[in-house]
């Protein structure tokens, strides 16, 4: 067999590796600096949502009130009063 098997290949490497990681040590606040860093994601998450679940009921309270003032003045055909008023008169008054 040569040198350049992919057997031997995969074992060098893997024996690097795993070397490499047996060297490598966690910083003794790793998990506290990670926890505080999600958590401060988190906040300005729901910050953000606050802020933008606000502004979009405001926008929806302005746009609302601007079409309600949008309407006419003067009223509408069907509460004008300018119809003629019909008195139905049941058969047999006098």
């Amino acid at each position: 067999m040569n040198d350049t098997s992919p057997d031997r290949t995969e074992r060098e490497l893997r024996e690097a590796l795993e070397a490499l990681a047996g060297g490598v040590r966690p910083a003794p606040d790793a998990y506290r600096t990670a926890r505080g860093e999600w958590l401060r994601r988190e906040r300005r998450r729901r910050l953000v949502l606050a802020v933008l679940i606000a502004v979009v009921f405001t926008l929806a309270t302005l746009i609302g009130l601007w079409v309600l003032n949008q309407t006419p003045s003067e009223p509408g055909v069907i509460f004008s009063g300018t119809g003629r008023t019909v008195v139905m008169v049941p058969p047999g008054t006098p």
